[in-house]
């Protein structure tokens, strides 16, 4: 009996790369019900909790955290990255692995070593404007590079695989049952301000000087402050929540997104077509803001540095931007055309592909 394709993903440490590594494994699973799915992180991280979470088997390895870019710091990190590898290479060995996907993160780099020196396929996925450097040291031993952002490695425009609910969001169709279970009003406009899963200081500090003006426009506000801020005080059309699950929910109660510019977010908020305005990171290299280019040239966006973003600003350009209807339709329909709702289809299409050829290569086939 012919034993069913193994695929390890490579992800850790922080959402922006498990997510759309855990979307993947979803899609693979639908193109191939019967298919194996291990993923690879380190003890420490959010894989710890989110990989069981959506039922898939969770094997960590010593986690290396990467300087970023190459520098004299590799020569200390040298050996924990080669303890790891071998690790890892003695796990890809015992799973039959066909194929790794990496997404970047502290266990990506011994994953791609090790994936080199056991001899099976690899490919690699970078979801942001400005690569790391596990990716960028992974795409220079593979062809098979996939990117969200043009540019940011040689390899193939995919973008960055999203969640299925998000994917096939219809935000017209789900509007009044999203509002409904947020506990907002029907009718008004609704301004989604959220900063990751640990909330953004700086937003949440606009939000507050802004709410009251806001409010008194007929504006709602949904905004996720994070579990780790203080719990704002409650007002009438503000809803305030330390986390949002239904994400999805979430963009189809919106007219308006207030947001960080992560890959993962500007890759969903363009996908299902909602305005937003970006406010980047102002630390790491620079990809937050590289991230949202796209969608802002193309006219589905704002940008606005973290250092300008303040209660007045709000006032007066989110309040003149959310009250205008038709802006905010152009706004949609420029985001959606630059957004990719497919791309964790075509990634699983692609990624099986490669693991089908390996696994006709050493079993001596034609591939």
């Amino acid at each position: 009996m012919t034993r069913p394709t193994h695929v390890v993903l490579a992800a850790g440490g922080t959402a922006g790369h498990i997510a759309p590594a855990l979307n993947l494994a979803d899609a693979l699973r639908i193109e191939e019900p019967a298919i194996q799915i291990t993923v690879i992180g380190s003890e420490r991280g959010l894989e710890q909790s989110l990989v069981p979470a959506r039922g898939y088997p969770l094997i960590t390895v010593p986690s290396v955290a990467m300087p970023r870019r190459l520098s004299s710091d590799l020569v200390t990190v040298g050996p924990r990255v080669r303890r790891a590898s071998r690790l890892t290479a003695q796990h890809l060995r015992d799973l039959q692995t066909d194929v790794v996907v990496g997404f970047g993160g502290y266990a990506s780099l011994p994953a791609y070593l090790a994936a080199r020196r056991v001899g099976c396929s690899l490919v690699i996925h970078e979801g942001n404007a400005k690569p790391g450097l596990a990716n960028r040291v992974g795409a220079r031993f593979t062809k098979d590079v996939y990117v969200s952002v043009k540019g940011s490695l040689p390899g193939t425009p995919l973008g960055l695989p999203l969640d299925a609910a998000i994917a096939g969001l219809d935000r017209a169709a789900v509007r009044a049952q999203a509002r409904t279970a947020f506990g907002l009003r029907p009718d008004g406009p609704v301004l989604l301000a959220f900063g990751g899963s640990q909330g953004a200081q700086r937003i949440n500090e606009a939000i507050a000087q802004a709410l009251p003006q806001l409010l008194d426009s007929g504006i709602q506000v949904l905004h996720a402050f994070g579990a780790r801020n203080p719990v704002p005080a409650p007002a009438a059309g503000y809803i305030a929540v330390p986390f949002i699950e239904r994400m999805d929910l979430a963009y189809a109660a919106a007219d308006l997104g207030l947001t960080r510019a992560g890959g993962m977010t500007v890759a969903e908020v363009a996908a299902v077509g909602l305005p937003t305005v970006f406010v980047p990171l102002p630390i790491g290299n620079g990809e937050q803001r590289l991230n949202a280019l796209g969608v802002v040239q193309a006219g589905g966006g704002v940008l606005i540095d973290n250092s300008q973003l303040t209660g007045a600003w709000l006032v007066d350009e989110v309040r003149s931007l959310i009250l205008d209807p038709d802006r905010l339709v152009v706004m949609g329909e420029a985001a959606a055309r630059v957004g990719v709702r497919d791309s964790s289809q075509r990634l699983a299409v692609e990624v099986l592909r490669i693991a089908h050829r390996h696994r006709s290569s050493t079993e001596g086939e034609t591939p």
